[in-house]
Order: structure tokens, then C-alpha cells, then sequence
């Protein structure tokens, strides 16, 4: 099977060159990249859980940013009324520090007709916890925890150039980080990935935010970065993707994952790296499913 039809996902989120979900697909890994070692998260971790207990090493400084997610006390300052959940902009202080950042309850969490009710604000800690372990950094530290109105996800607040040209940056296609963030939703099977939750820092580096509706076992791809479909992955997607799938096979990227979603979920993650690696091209749009989330901005 070549071509169009071949490269794009199935819409359960496997290989189109596997029928069986445990199947190893080829890649263009080898032997892969090695990948950081370190303990893999899981039973036994405090309530307070940062990412960085996982399986990846994480940068000191951004290490010092989920400490304060997870251990500081948190103060609610206002509510982002544009959220379709309950979304509390806050701020986090521990030992002196202090620092902005959104805090989403899982009581506050709307009933979807696609995902598990209270699981959205789980979701958004795996998707941190994978664009970390791929060396992505598309989006910003991120930590369960308690808070004010019980458990929830708390993720540091980035500061967006107000300045940029969001609609212009989104049709842009030599931007590296706009690329990254490409490849990192088609991993975790983003279904809203619109303008407005593009986040461009005056120092030029791009998080994403909002990413409580990936990871569903079925393929619903929706973005606003459709400008490289059928093109071929770079070397340096590729080199991210193996890392990926060398965390997710023994790095202990799969236990971490295993704390916010379903077993079906990590092998369907694992199987839309796999048909990235086979056939190394970015995907095409669905079939039977919206391309663009509405509305785009």
C-alpha cells in the first residue's frame, strides 16, 4: 500500500500497514536514539505529581517551575470567561518564588460525548508529559495537583507576544516550532488545536496550550496546520519520534502515561509514532471527520 491512502491514519489511530495493534511497524529509528533514563511514574507517586519524576530528564529551571505547580499555594485572581471549561488564571508561590499559571478543575470540566467525563484535565499533563520526553517543549510545564476546587491540572502561564500575528504564524511554513507542534498533534491525535491556542514568546520560542481533547483511540485530528500534509517529515520530527517511541517501549514513558489515560490509548499512541516512522511523511486530513476545530481562532 503506497501513497496518500497508505499514509493516512486509520480512523481507530493505528498503522495502515498493520491490521494487528502489537504489531511493531518499521521505522526509520534502527536501533533509535537512546533515551534518557530515569524512574518511570506511577504507583506510590505523591499527590502533587510533576512530570518531572517521569522518565525523562527535565532542565533545572523548568524542574524549579513544577516544583512550584505542584507544591506552592495556589491563589485564584480571575476566570478566563472565553474557556468552554472552568479555566482560572492564578498564581503559584513557594519559598519567596512566584509565578503565574491556569489552573482547570476537573469538577469544572464539561461532559463531552467523545471522552470519559473528568479526564480532560489529565490529558493535558500526558500531552506535557510527551512533547517533554520527544524534546518538542511545545507545551508549558504542567502538573496535577490539588487546588482550591479539588483536583485539577495547573500548567505554568506563558506570556504570548502580544505583539505576534497569530493568523500569519499559523500559515507559515519555515517555522521550525510551528512544524514540532505539527508533529506533536498528530501523536497525540489533537482535536483542537486553533489559532488562539498558539502561544509565541517575545523570545521567539512557541508553546500550545489547551490540550484536554488528545489522545482518543480513534483518529479526530482537527488543526489549523494542514500546510505540510503529504510533506515529508524532517530529520529532526524523525529523531523526536524515535525518541518517543524508545521512551514508550522501555524509557517508562508508557507507566508515566499510564496514570492519566487508558491502556487502548497508549497503544493507539503508539501506533500513530509507528505510521509516522513507517511512512515519514505528515499526515493528510480525515476522512469521515471536521479537519479545521470551529471556530479556527
Amino acid at each position: 500500500m503506497t501513497g496518500r491512502r497508505a499514509a493516512r491514519t486509520s480512523r481507530r489511530g493505528g498503522s495502515a500497514a498493520s491490521g494487528n495493534p502489537g504489531t511493531p511497524v518499521p521505522s526509520a529509528c534502527g536501533d533509535g536514539p537512546s533515551a534518557p533514563a530515569g524512574p518511570a511514574g506511577g504507583a506510590g507517586a505523591p499527590p502533587a505529581r510533576a512530570p518531572g519524576g517521569g522518565p525523562s530528564r527535565v532542565d533545572p529551571r523548568e524542574q524549579a517551575a513544577l516544583d512550584l505547580l505542584a507544591n506552592g499555594a495556589i491563589e485564584v485572581r480571575g476566570r478566563l470567561v472565553d474557556a468552554s471549561n472552568a479555566t482560572l488564571y492564578c498564581t503559584v508561590s513557594l519559598d519567596g518564588r512566584r509565578a503565574a499559571c491556569v489552573y482547570k478543575p476537573v469538577a469544572g470540566e464539561r461532559p463531552l460525548w467523545d471522552f470519559p467525563a473528568g479526564t480532560l484535565a489529565g490529558r493535558e499533563v500526558a500531552a506535557y508529559a510527551v512533547s517533554r520526553a520527544a524534546g518538542w517543549n511545545v507545551v508549558p510545564p504542567t502538573v496535577m495537583r490539588d487546588g482550591p476546587f479539588g483536583p485539577g491540572m495547573c500548567q505554568l502561564w506563558i506570556d504570548a507576544d502580544p505583539a505576534a500575528d497569530l493568523i500569519a504564524l499559523s500559515r507559515r511554513t519555515d517555522h521550525a516550532g510551528l512544524r514540532d507542534m505539527a508533529v506533536f498533534d498528530a501523536v497525540v491525535n489533537n482535536a483542537d488545536r486553533k489559532i488562539g491556542h498558539l502561544l509565541p514568546e517575545p523570545g521567539g520560542h512557541l508553546y500550545g496550550c489547551d490540550h484536554g481533547v488528545c489522545f482518543a483511540e480513534e483518529y479526530k485530528l482537527r488543526t489549523v496546520l494542514w500546510q505540510w500534509r503529504g510533506k515529508n517529515l524532517p530529520r529532526r520530527a524523525l529523531d523526536a519520534l524515535c525518541r518517543l517511541q524508545a521512551m514508550l517501549d522501555g524509557g517508562g514513558l508508557a507507566a508515566e502515561l499510564s496514570q492519566w489515560l487508558t491502556d487502548g490509548e497508549i497503544i493507539a499512541t503508539r501506533e500513530r509514532i509507528g505510521t509516522l516512522l513507517t511512512h515519514r511523511i505528515h499526515p493528510y486530513p480525515p476522512d469521515d471527520w471536521p479537519a479545521v476545530p470551529w471556530p479556527p481562532v
